[in-house]
């Protein structure tokens, strides 16, 4: 429970969220969700969680008054926002999560990579031994123009696959490494069956709905709601050793999103769903500032923020089931209870 919530227009709310859930926060704009969540709740929670040892019963957050109890059985704290996750062409999901060095390793395990003394590092496209001098990894060749934004064109030397002659004369299952970076994750996944370590990161990708993309995709391409995804893979991933994300043995986590589903298709937004509801049946909690209610409709929970934005905001409007919070929406100011309402009779 959070105490004493008076950032910008809060007033001065004390806000239950029930873990090992699915909380929905909406409102509409201006209301004070993302202040309420990001600038009160997840800076006392991350305190609070830090100093677990030293004050089991609350803990002050920078001394703005906040209070959060009843924390103690959450382990680790992640915001998973949709900043990019990365801003150059070198900045690939498989860097990213982390599995490229893997794969890496795997060519220079190939008999003739080790006949040659080449080294993991070799298959990078950010080494200057591996990759193609002429764009220097990039696969396109950078034009400026005056009083123009710069074009960038198609490297013709590598064909724009970032690596020379002589890194692409390894393969390994059949194919050299930009082949295999043109695989889409599902592609993928069927190529490297046979390699867990490998395997893994590609599965939690195909769970969150990434399946289509490849792996070798750079980072400034992908959309606010797909490098969120992909943060959010990341962070299922970080210091997890069973073979099963979900497994109910695993640590209790707070994740907490932000709209994670901007631009997404509506199977998409499904799919997310069924991935947080398995995070949910794991025992893990997870908070979501969103709008679009088919995602609000699937929550365990639901904090309806306004009514209006601004200073006519920074109440809860509503609290309780999407069934509750649409019954209410009947006899109250909630707006979202009314739309909910529309929803769930359709369902």
């Amino acid at each position: 429970m959070l105490h004493k919530a008076g950032k910008n227009n809060l007033k001065n709310l004390t806000v239950k969220f029930p873990l090992g859930r699915f909380v929905a926060v909406t409102g509409v704009s201006g209301s004070g969700k993302s202040t309420l969540i990001r600038e009160c709740l997840l800076p006392a929670v991350t305190e609070a969680v830090k100093k677990q040892r030293k004050a089991r019963a609350s803990v002050n957050a920078r001394g703005e008054g906040l209070r959060v109890t009843g924390f103690e059985s959450i382990q680790s704290v992640y915001e998973v926002d949709q900043s990019p996750i990365g801003r150059t062409p070198r900045s690939i999901p498989a860097t990213y999560v982390g599995f490229f060095d893997d794969i890496r390793r795997l060519f220079a395990q190939v008999p003739e990579a080790r006949l040659r003394g080449y080294s993991p590092s070799r298959f990078s496209f950010n080494s200057a031994q591996g990759r193609c001098p002429q764009c220097e990894g990039a696969g396109t060749i950078k034009l400026e123009m005056n009083f123009l934004p710069p074009a960038f064109v198609k490297c013709e030397v590598c064909d724009s696959c970032r690596f020379n002659r002589e890194t692409l004369d390894i393969e390994y299952g059949g194919k050299n490494i930009a082949q295999v970076l043109e695989l889409s994750v599902d592609e993928a996944m069927e190529f490297f069956a046979s390699v867990p370590r490998i395997k893994r990161p590609l599965q939690a990708l195909c769970d969150t709905g990434l399946g289509y993309l490849k792996l070798g995709q750079t980072s400034p391409t992908l959309s606010g709601g797909e490098a969120q995804r992909v943060k959010l893979v990341t962070h299922l991933l970080t210091g997890l050793k069973e073979p099963d994300l979900f497994d109910r043995g695993l640590k209790r986590n707070l994740f907490i999103l932000e709209e994670p589903t901007i631009g997404l298709h509506a199977l998409d937004v499904q799919r997310l769903v069924d991935v947080v509801q398995r995070l949910v049946d794991a025992g893990h909690s997870v908070i979501v500032i969103e709008h679009n209610l088919d995602l609000i409709a699937e929550a365990d929970w639901v904090i309806d923020l306004g009514p209006e934005g601004g200073e006519g905001g920074g109440r809860i409007v509503a609290e309780g089931t999407p069934e509750e919070i649409a019954q209410k929406g009947l006899a109250c100011v909630s707006y979202m209870g009314r739309f909910l309402r529309g929803v769930l009779v359709k369902s």
